[in-house]
Formats: structure tokens, C-alpha cells, sequence
């Protein structure tokens, strides 16, 4: 499939399911709040189309953390009835086999956040920042730690803001006092799992692999 079909055949079907999701969300304000963020990030993912920047792998990562999304912003994050679902296949809840009482649905959205949209921003810092070696793999690793500590500080006004229900539904901390801490460390984490991957396939099958990283380092124009 080309580079354009691939893409193409992604955004239709997020549009369609974007279309879907978003008739009757079980609560209005928290899904326009949470896409919000997706209409701002399609004038970044239009440039990076136009000028081929990401592969079709990265692609697919986009959407399906995109689809994700949705979902989440369809029911809120922390009222996701993945619990239904699963006794609906088996007869047990996915709480009652991992002995979990609250809804973790936004912790693998953050965590799948990390996992999936590291590589991406790695080839964007590849093919036009033009990082090399060490810093193809800090970067993306940094940019995600850093935004997922901006979406928590977004979330936060906005639930200032909005106050009552409506806030504490786009929050969602479900009691945890330590909520946005766990959701930044698990997109942290995602992320870190998705560099050491990447790192150790190129030591395998890229052959300048180490001079890479140590010219990385090196200091231009520096003295000695």
C-alpha cells in the first residue's frame, strides 16, 4: 500500500469513528474538552503528511492512540465500562481477576501515550530537527515527559474552571490524590519501553550504530 493510501485509509477510519463516538457521548462537555486537543493537532499532522515526515508504522501508532481517544471522550476516561465488556466475553470482570477497584481505562491511555507516540516524535525529531544518536532516543523520551506534565497542569485549570461535575469528570482522578503523578510516570514509562526497543533493534541492524552515538556528542565548533 503507498505512503498516501496508508494515511488516507487512517484518517477515514478515525473520521468515522469520530463521527460515531461523538453522537451521543455520555457526557457532552468532557468530549468537547477532550477533543479540543484533536482539532488542534490536526494542523500539525496535515504538515507532517505534506511533507512525508512520519512512516506509515508512525502512522498507525497516531491513529490508534487517536481511536483511543475517542473512546475515552465517548464515555470519559474513568467511566470506560471495559469491566461489561470483559464479563461479557467471560462471566469475570478485568477488575475481579486483577484485583482492582477503581477504572484504568486513563491509566493506559497515558501509559499506551508514552508507548505509542515516542516513536513517532523520534522520526519527527530524525527527519527535521535531524537529531542523531543519543538524542533520537533522550528527546522523544523528554518531549513525552514533558507534555504529559502539560496535560496534567490543562486538565487541572480546566477543572478550576469548569468546577461541579463537569470538571471532576474531565479530572477523573476517582479519589487518587496522587493521580496525575501515576498518569505521567506510566507515559514516561510507555515511552521508555518504546526508545530501549528501538535502541536495541538499530544496535542489531544498524551497522554505524555506535559511532552515531558517540558523534552525537560531539561538540561543534568546540576546541580540542
Amino acid at each position: 500500500m503507498s505512503y498516501d493510501r496508508w494515511a488516507r485509509v487512517w484518517t477515514a477510519v478515525f473520521v468515522v469513528l469520530w463521527i460515531v463516538l461523538g453522537v451521543n457521548p455520555w457526557h457532552r462537555t468532557d468530549w468537547v474538552l477532550e477533543n479540543v486537543l484533536v482539532l488542534l493537532s490536526v494542523p500539525v499532522l496535515l504538515a507532517l503528511y505534506r511533507r512525508h515526515v512520519l512512516s506509515r508504522l508512525s502512522w498507525g501508532l497516531v491513529f490508534v492512540f487517536m481511536i483511543l481517544h475517542q473512546i475515552g471522550a465517548h464515555y470519559t476516561y474513568s467511566e470506560v465500562p471495559y469491566d461489561a465488556w470483559w464479563r461479557a466475553l467471560t462471566g469475570r470482570t478485568w477488575n475481579e481477576m486483577m484485583g482492582w477497584e477503581r477504572n484504568h481505562f486513563d491509566r493506559l491511555a497515558h501509559f499506551l501515550y508514552g508507548l505509542l507516540l515516542a516513536y513517532p516524535v523520534r522520526e519527527i525529531f530524525l527527519r527535521v530537527v535531524r537529531v542523531r544518536g543519543f538524542w533520537g532516543y533522550f528527546l522523544p523520551l523528554d518531549l513525552t515527559m514533558s507534555s504529559s506534565l502539560l496535560y496534567e497542569l490543562i486538565e487541572w485549570l480546566a477543572a478550576v474552571v469548569l468546577g461541579g461535575d463537569a470538571g471532576q469528570a474531565y479530572l477523573g482522578t476517582q479519589g487518587d490524590v496522587w493521580d496525575a503523578h501515576k498518569d505521567m510516570a506510566l507515559a514516561a514509562l510507555g515511552a521508555l519501553i518504546t526508545m530501549l526497543v528501538t535502541a536495541l533493534v538499530n544496535v542489531r541492524c544498524q551497522r554505524d550504530f555506535a559511532r552515531d552515538w558517540a558523534e552525537s556528542w560531539r561538540v561543534e565548533g568546540g576546541e580540542g
